[in-house]
């Protein structure tokens, strides 16, 4: 059609004129294979145009059109197609999962064609993952299939993929015979736009041959190409590059141009994207423009020391970490479901029932006495499908709802901002960035600002890393030389450039990249010469998280006219997990509870991700834990949820609305590959031993409508998820801010039950008796555990840490 021959010239706006002049037509005529081809196209167009989220829509409203009218190469097309756009958006496993789809469909219907783009596109993921072999492997095998269909398009972009591999191996010789087979290829077939891509890539390996001016050649005939056919994502890669080359070369004001005209483009394509999740995922692909933005700031401001580009670099870090979020605490507030057609609402609500749905069978199949290893394998790919569709649904709510269109994005805070809006004169910023030369801390202080080179990241993981297995490692965890030692290790590296600067001060960490594991309280710091270096943090500071600063500033926003709820505490606690508990059974005596408390074994606060420890094990310090809590509080101002009553019904029922403070103390789980299945566990079981739903999961939460000033995950590793790159932490903290808590009080890792238990009793002492903020308080707790023999490695007091508001 002529729609396509104009979308292959690059004139990407006339070609959707055509399309959308064809495809009334097609579906006037009842031509469903016509509209499906069409809807294909056009969501091609949109991914080549950079609108990744648009493209999605109309290959997902394709596939189905394809399949009712038996079109399996299209329907192979359209799932390559979509497999394509989850790769650029660095959802990688996602694209496999597509590609696997349509391969086998490419080879029944016999399109070689689309058999080899497949392959090609397999191994370009692989590629992507560092899988450097197994990519040449599926190139290998798309390379002759190109060669037999006559697909010389097809074979310049494999010639072209071939070559960036060799270049990634260190063969850059290779590398720049196979990008000269190539170019002349897209130059025959007019592909201007891969052929843009291919003279990047020759700039590329002049550039690490040290040829910069040859370098700088290729970018700029690229530069030209990519804004002709109005490739945006492609332009913002190749102005990346250009800086690069230029800092090499000494140019730094220059350097500085194009990386700023770069990151404006990724902005703008980022506010395209309506799905949180892709919208991050999106964002973890480039976060390494963002950090030569703020590498090249601090050099310029190592030269300019008085022209303000330390606070430039700051605002950049700011601006890089925790976008998602920020945007998400915006839509919090606003009734986004308003004005939605009841129809997709009520799809919305049937993928819930059907999550719901599925989770019970899991729990079904996980209770029985052989559970069967490849159902429960099916049953979690049909969980993933259904979570997957279900986010789906939540998209086109986004993008239908006129609330959510009339939000603003939500721009993070300036230096100025930060200081009136977040600080007082007793409070300092950490603003941490972790950098593959050179990492940077910036220290923020009411009045001021001042900032310290670090070194780079492969130092401070591996001393972080070395930090957080001296403290939870069972042998090591016990030796306080040990533990002092590694502190020293990783506090000589982050913390000591700034440590005259601290004081007594409450610190506000932002943490990056690893240190997003680490437990700052347990680090030690001397802060004057000759002083005992082996004093943690803890004692001079309270410590606060934050996922960005700007972060604070929109909590305070959506929670500054809300009217406090009027009861005081709300604790769900030791739930039943197994039809072989003895609530079940009868119940309790006064002996089951002693033995019960006096049986150690596994008094670990966490179920792993996998299915090994079911039934998890019951938490018998946790009742204890939630009676001594609640006799602080007035009956008649506390709600106790425990045994059958502590169930995923009662989190979700809306009653949790009516308490300032909202206490989970129960086992926890952090899925670090979908964070969305993380979630907290609640009673599996009714009082007659039938199995019922206990997984209270991430999209329970982000439903909650809460209204508290604290929520405590009393469970283990709660504060951890998915640390994606500029987003940080994805797990629970998020879901429970969004669901309108002010702060939460989490772990980071295994934690122990009674160290826990004993944890948390002086917590809320402190807090409801003594009357002292949660960060004061949970600083004095953990102060008078480490007094304690019991208790003093910071395996037991230092896990759980404040996130959000501090005041």
């Amino acid at each position: 059609s002529i729609g396509v021959v104009y979308s292959e010239l690059g004139e990407k706006q006339k070609a959707l004129e055509y399309y959308s002049q064809s495809l009334p037509l097609f579906r006037a005529t009842g031509d469903r294979r016509g509209e499906a081809v069409t809807l294909s196209n056009i969501g091609n167009v949109y991914s080549q145009l950079g609108e990744k989220q648009k493209a999605l829509e109309y290959y997902s409203q394709s596939l189905p059109l394809s399949r009712a009218v038996g079109n399996h190469s299209g329907e192979a097309v359209t799932l390559n197609n979509i497999g394509s756009v989850y790769s650029q958006l660095g959802e990688k496993q996602k694209a496999l999962e597509y590609y696997s789809q349509s391969l086998p469909m490419f080879r029944a219907t016999g399109n070689r064609r689309g058999e080899a783009a497949t392959l090609g596109n397999i191994g370009s993921v692989y590629s992507d993952l560092g899988e450097q072999q197994k990519a040449l492997e599926y190139y290998s095998q798309s390379l002759p299939l190109f060669r037999a269909t006559g697909d010389r398009r097809g074979e310049a972009v494999t010639l072209n993929n071939i070559g960036s591999v060799y270049s990634d191996l260190g063969e850059k010789q290779k590398a720049l015979e196979y990008y000269s087979q190539s170019l002349p290829l897209f130059r025959a077939t007019g592909d201007r736009r891969e052929e843009a891509a291919t003279l990047d890539n020759i700039g590329s390996v002049y550039a690490e041959l040290g040829e910069k001016q040859k370098a700088l050649e290729y970018y700029s005939q690229s530069l030209l190409l990519r804004r002709a056919v109005g490739d945006r994502s492609g332009e913002a890669l190749t102005l990346y590059n250009v800086a690069f080359v230029k800092r090499d070369r000494g140019n730094l004001t220059e350097a500085l141009n194009d990386i700023e005209a770069s990151l404006k483009i990724i902005e703008n394509l980022r506010t395209k994207i309506a799905s949180p999740e892709l919208r991050s995922s999106y964002f973890a692909t480039v976060q390494n423009y963002y950090e030569f933005y703020i590498d090249l700031l601090m050099q310029l401001h190592k030269t300019n020391p008085k022209s303000g580009y330390d606070t430039k670099a700051l605002e950049a870090s700011e601006r890089s970490r925790a976008r998602s979020l920020l945007e998400l605490l915006q839509e919090a507030n606003a009734n986004i479901r308003e004005g939605i057609s009841p129809d997709l609402l009520q799809q919305e609500n049937r993928a819930k029932q059907q999550l719901d749905a599925i989770e019970k069978q899991r729990i079904q199949e996980l209770s029985n006495l052989n559970p069967n290893p490849a159902k429960i394998n099916e049953i979690d790919k049909q969980r993933l499908a259904l979570l997957q569709q279900y986010q789906q649904i939540q998209t086109q709510i986004r993008s239908a709802s006129p609330r959510y269109a009339a939000l603003t994005q939500p721009q993070p805070l300036t230096l100025s901002e930060i200081q009136k809006k977040v600080l007082d004169e007793n409070t300092i910023l950490l603003q941490y960035a972790i950098g593959k030369d050179r990492s940077y801390l910036w220290v923020v202080t009411s009045t001021g600002l001042t900032s310290y080179e670090l070194p780079k990241r492969a130092d401070i993981e591996t001393a972080a890393k070395n930090f957080r297995d001296t403290v939870t490692n069972p042998r090591l965890r016990n030796v306080p030389q040990k533990v002092a030692e590694a502190s020293a290790n990783l506090s000589q590296l982050i913390l000591q450039p700034a440590a005259a600067q601290l004081g007594e001060k409450r610190l506000l960490i932002v943490p990056d990249g690893v240190l997003h594991y680490t437990p700052f309280p347990a680090l030690n710091i001397s802060q004057t010469a000759g002083q005992n270096p082996n004093i943690p943090l803890i004692t001079k500071h309270e410590i606060i998280i934050l996922p960005s600063a700007s972060t604070l500033g929109i909590l305070r926003q959506n929670y500054g006219d809300r009217k406090l709820p009027d009861r005081t505490l709300a604790i769900l606690a030791d739930p039943v997990f197994s039809p072989d508990d003895e609530r079940i059974k009868g119940k309790l005596t006064k002996e089951t509870t002693e033995k019960l408390e006096s049986n150690n074994l596994g008094l670990n606060r966490s179920l792993r991700a996998s299915n090994l420890g079911w039934p998890p094990s019951r938490l018998p310090f946790t009742r204890q834990e939630s009676q001594i809590i609640l006799s602080l509080v007035p009956s008649a101002s506390n709600s106790e949820k425990i045994d059958f009553s502590a169930t995923r019904t009662t989190a979700i029922d809306g009653s949790l609305a009516n308490y300032k403070i909202v206490h989970f103390a129960t086992h926890g789980i952090a899925n670090s590959q979908n964070p969305e299945l993380s979630g907290i566990l609640m009673s599996m079981v009714d009082d007659k031993g039938n199995p019922v739903n206990g997984f209270l999961r991430l999209n329970d939460i982000f439903n909650l409508k809460l209204s508290a000033n604290l929520v405590v995950l009393s469970a283990c590793q709660s504060g951890l998820g998915q640390n994606i790159k500029g987003e940080g932490m994805v797990g629970l903290t998020r879901g429970f801010m969004y669901a309108g808590a002010q702060r939460m009080a989490v772990s980071l890792w295994n934690v122990d039950d009674e160290g826990t238990s004993v944890l948390m009793q002086k917590f809320y002492q402190k807090m409801l008796q003594q009357k002292l903020a949660p960060a004061a308080a949970l600083r004095a707790a953990q102060m008078e555990m480490m007094q304690q023999e019991k208790w003093k490695s910071p395996y037991y007091w230092a896990a759980f840490t404040l996130q959000g508001e501090w005041k």
